[in-house]
């Protein structure tokens, strides 16, 4: 039997404050430097060292597609910091969405500084005080001891649902074993001569297979990706079986991960050109997590949904990444699904689904909206919206709906959503069905 004891402590309100952001990921800096636009006193922690998440702490070295290849989708604050990157000496020659993690760091930083957002970094919550379905404060610990604090509505950007799930939301977590898709420790590399490299990184995988080169036989390999002269980002390598919500689990895939890039060292120099004198230089402060728990909200988007490329009346943005559901496994059985899905359930140039704002809004919570990889969906739906220009546009929108309910002085479905719509069109959402919604 477990020990327990009681735990009680008078601690300060450090901040009262309009809009709070947990998380500093994509979505949670869209979140806060849109509420704090609109006119919000904004709060914004983030529990490790820099902003910015998968782009920054996790090295994930390519953003998807901001555009459906005629207009860009992630638009208003999603290409404001696509453009600040690159005026930042970010932009790599011939690779549209490489990622130099400083360059962006700096870009969230200026971005939530100029809009005059307060934050925080190495703070992480650790409570949440709820009840009949409103959050009343949040507790956090950092350097200088614990903490609360106040605010009128609270955005989730932690990526895995923390704060609405200690709030009392409900969620679903992985497929219906409850497993989820494998995680990534990206990787930073030297000494790569990009002028002899061939794509794709795969094509020597099975070669290797047989001369017994990897422990575990992963065909899925998204592979290197340039991010300087002589510089790549690796997205090589899965951890299987990672529970982002249990630290055990992450302790245990952290070390996997590191251990196995050694067998991924021999597979590129010996197998693939242009890599002969690569030289790893980091490895991500985070692992590189694409599922874990989704919340459930006032609806929830499913794969039926992304085939009909549905519109809204709630509509705050659209998207088109594919299905793009890592396996859980590294069977040949599962790739194949995985391919299989990813190729097929896909958009022809200039198509896109809609995002209603009710996956922003969990069931039974009045002042919590959610952001990012965790907005209410089934797996089909989040393995596409998770990535970071679909989070710039769950934040933003996140952001402006806070900013409006506390204008109003209202709750997060007590306002009218063509207002919403309005503001989100003015800092320069795409949203092409606002005037026919507004019909």
């Amino acid at each position: 039997m477990m020990n327990k004891l009681s735990f009680k402590r008078d601690i300060d309100v450090r901040h009262d404050v309009d809009v709070l952001v947990v998380g500093g990921g994509p979505s949670g800096v869209a979140a806060a430097v849109s509420a704090a636009r609109q006119g919000a006193k904004v709060f914004l922690a983030e529990a490790s060292s820099c902003l910015g998440g998968a782009g920054t702490s996790a090295l994930v070295p390519a953003f998807m597609q901001f555009t459906d290849g005629e207009n860009f989708l992630a638009a208003g604050i999603g290409k404001e910091i696509l453009n600040c990157m690159w005026e930042y000496g970010g932009k790599v020659e011939g690779w549209q969405y490489s990622i130099k993690a400083e360059a962006l760091k700096c870009v969230y930083d200026d971005l939530v500084i100029q809009a005059g957002v307060d934050f925080a970094l190495h703070t992480q919550m650790i409570a949440v005080d709820a009840t009949e379905g409103k959050v009343n404060y949040v507790v956090f610990t950092a350097k200088s001891g614990l903490f609360a604090v106040k605010a009128k509505v609270y955005i989730d950007g932690t990526g895995d649902g923390d704060l609405c799930v200690w709030a009392g939301a409900g969620f679903e977590k992985g497929d219906s074993e409850g497993r989820m898709m494998a995680g990534t420790l990206c990787s930073l590399w030297a000494n790569i001569d990009w002028s002899r490299v061939k794509k794709p990184d795969t094509r020597k995988l099975e070669e290797a297979f047989k001369e017994k080169i990897f422990t575990n036989e992963d065909r899925h390999l998204p592979g290197m990706w340039r991010v300087g002269e002589t510089i790549g980002g690796g997205n090589i390598g899965h951890t299987f079986g990672v529970d982002a919500t249990d630290e055990r689990s992450l302790t245990k895939s952290l070390i996997w991960a590191r251990k196995s890039l050694t067998e991924y060292e021999r597979y590129y120099k010996e197998y693939l050109d242009g890599f002969s004198e690569m030289e790893l230089v980091a490895t991500g402060a985070q692992l590189g997590i694409r599922e874990s728990r989704r919340i459930m909200g006032d609806y929830v988007m499913v794969l039926d949904d992304f085939v009909k490329k549905a519109v809204f009346e709630d509509e705050i943005g659209r998207y088109c990444y594919p299905v793009d559901i890592h396996a859980s496994d590294s069977t040949k059985e599962s790739f194949a699904k995985f391919e299989k899905e990813y190729y097929s359930l896909r958009y022809k140039k200039g198509e896109s689904y809609g995002i209603p704002y009710r996956i922003l809004t969990p069931r039974g919570l009045d002042n919590v909206l959610v952001a990012g990889r965790c907005v209410s969906c089934d797996r089909y739906i989040q393995s596409s919206i998770r990535v970071m220009p679909g989070c710039f546009i769950t934040g933003q929108a996140a952001g402006v709906a806070a900013a409006i309910a506390v204008e109003k002085n209202t709750h997060i479905r007590g306002f009218d959503i063509k207002e919403l719509q309005l503001r989100l069109r003015r800092v320069g959402a795409y949203l092409p069905n606002y005037k026919e919604n507004r019909a």
